[in-house]
C-alpha cells in the first residue's frame, strides 16, 4: 500500500501548485471539444512512446508556463525510460494504443479541470525473434487542468501515478536475460483436478488478478476494481489490498482462509492493506515462503540452486514484493511468463496487466520472491 515516495512528492507538488477554483459541471457543447482534445492528446502521447518525436506532442503544452513544461518534460522522461529499458532487454516496442474514460469535466471560462482513466496497450517484440509480438497493459488515473488559448486547448497541469517515470540511467542489466532456454526450468503448471482442492487455488487466483487489474488494457470487469473492497489508491496505494484479494477472496480468488490479523471486514486489516505488515504476515503465518531476495541481477542470474534463475521457481499466483530503502514499496502478482520467458505481473497502483516484472523499477530495487504454499 505504498507508492514510490518520489512519485507521491511529484503528485503532491503539482497538486499544491494548481490554483483551486469553484467549477460548475460543463454541460455545453464545449465538452465535446474537450473530449476530442483529450483523445488526441493521449493518442499522440502513446505514439510518442514508440516514435520518440517530441514535435508531435509539444504543441499540447504552454511553453511559457513552468508547470505545463514540467508536465511535458515528464512525457519526455517516460519515453526515454521505456525505450532505454527495451534496449537493455533486447526488446523493441512495435505499437502503442490508448483508450480513455473521462470521468468528469468541470469548466469555468477558458479553464477546465478533467478527471480520467487511461488504458494503454504496449506491444513489443524481441530483437532476436520479431515474429511473435507480445502485449501488456498499463492503467493510470489522471487529473488535468486545461486552458483554452487562441482557440485551442492546452495542458496547464497534470498529475498521475506513472509507473514509467524512472531514471533511465538507473536501469539494471544482465547479459543473457531474458533467455528462452530457461523456459525448461520454469514451473508454470496451474492446478487442475485433485490439485485444485488444495487450500490455495492458483488458477482462480490468476483469473482474479486478470479480471480485476483495473484500468490496465487487457483487464476484465469493464476496467473496474471489485466493488466488494474499498479502493485504497488515495490512501497510500491499493497494491497490497489487491494482492490480498487475489489470495483470499473466497468466491473468485485463491480462497486462502482469512486469519486473525489478515482479513477484510468492511475494510482491510493492517496486514491486508499495508505492505510490510502483509509481507511479515505471509512469511510468519505459513502461507508464504521466501524463494529469494535480491537486486535484479540476483534474481535473474542462473545459480546452482536455480539454473534458470530464482524467478523461474515462481508459480502463477505467487507474489513479488519490491523493496526500496529497506521498506516494502509495492506488491505484484506473478501471473506467468511470455513466450520468451520474461516474468510478467499484475498489480494495482498503477494498474498493470501482464507487465514485465521489473518495468518501472531501478537498480536500487530489491525483489522478494514469495511462494504461496499450497
Amino acid at each position: 500500500m505504498k507508492i514510490n515516495r518520489l512519485k507521491w512528492l511529484t503528485i503532491i507538488l503539482v497538486a499544491l501548485l494548481c490554483p483551486i477554483h469553484v467549477f460548475a459541471e460543463d454541460t455545453t457543447d464545449e465538452t465535446e471539444n474537450i473530449q476530442a482534445f483529450l483523445i488526441k492528446l493521449f493518442n499522440e502521447r502513446s505514439r510518442f512512446l514508440i516514435d520518440q518525436r517530441p514535435e508531435t506532442i509539444h504543441h499540447f503544452y504552454e511553453k511559457t508556463d513552468r508547470l505545463s513544461q514540467y508536465a511535458y518534460e515528464q512525457e519526455l522522461l517516460r519515453s526515454n525510460y521505456i525505450n532505454s529499458w527495451a534496449e537493455k532487454r533486447g526488446v523493441a516496442f512495435s505499437a502503442a494504443k490508448s483508450n480513455i474514460r473521462v470521468n468528469r469535466i468541470k469548466r469555468q471560462g477558458n479553464i477546465a479541470r478533467v478527471s480520467l482513466n487511461q488504458s494503454l496497450q504496449l506491444s513489443y517484440v524481441f530483437i532476436s525473434d520479431k515474429y511473435n509480438p507480445q502485449s501488456f497493459g498499463i492503467g493510470t488515473r489522471h487529473g488535468l487542468t486545461l486552458k483554452k488559448m487562441n482557440g485551442e486547448w492546452v495542458v496547464l497541469r497534470e498529475w498521475y501515478t506513472d509507473p514509467l517515470s524512472e531514471n533511465p540511467k538507473l536501469i539494471p542489466e544482465f547479459t543473457g536475460f531474458p533467455n528462452p532456454a530457461f523456459l525448461k526450468y520454469q514451473t508454470t503448471t496451474l492446478q487442475t483436478g485433485e490439485k485444485a482442492k488444495r487450500r490455495y487455488n492458483r488458477e482462480q487466483a490468476v483469473q482474479y488478478a486478470n479480471k480485476y487489474a483495473g484500468a490496465a488494457w487487457g483487464a476484465g470487469n469493464d476496467h473496474r476494481y471489485n466493488k466488494k473492497y474499498l479502493d485504497y489508491t488515495y490512501q497510500g496505494g491499493d497494491c497490497t489490498s489487491f494482492a490480498s484479494q487475489v489470495l483470499g477472496d473466497k468466491d473468485e480468488g485463491g480462497g486462502l482462509k482469512m486469519k486473525s490479523g489478515w482479513h477484510y471486514r468492511s475494510e482491510g486489516s493492517q496486514a491486508w492493506v499495508r505492505t510490510d505488515t502483509f509481507k511479515n504476515f505471509l512469511l510468519h503465518s505459513g502461507y508464504g515462503s521466501l524463494v529469494a531476495k535480491g537486486y535484479f541481477t540476483d534474481v535473474v542470474k542462473p545459480t546452482e540452486k536455480y539454473p534458470g534463475g530464482a524467478l523461474a521457481a515462481l508459480q502463477p499466483g505467487d507474489l513479488i514484493a519490491y523493496e526500496m530503502d529497506g521498506d516494502i514499496d509495492h506488491f505484484s502478482i506473478f501471473v506467468g511468463f511470455d513466450y520468451y520467458g520474461y516474468p510478467l505481473v499484475n498489480s494495482h497502483t498503477a494498474d498493470r496487466y501482464r507487465v514485465p516484472f521489473d518495468l518501472g523499477w531501478d537498480q536500487n530495487t530489491k525483489y522478494l520472491l514469495i511462494h504461496i504454499n499450497d
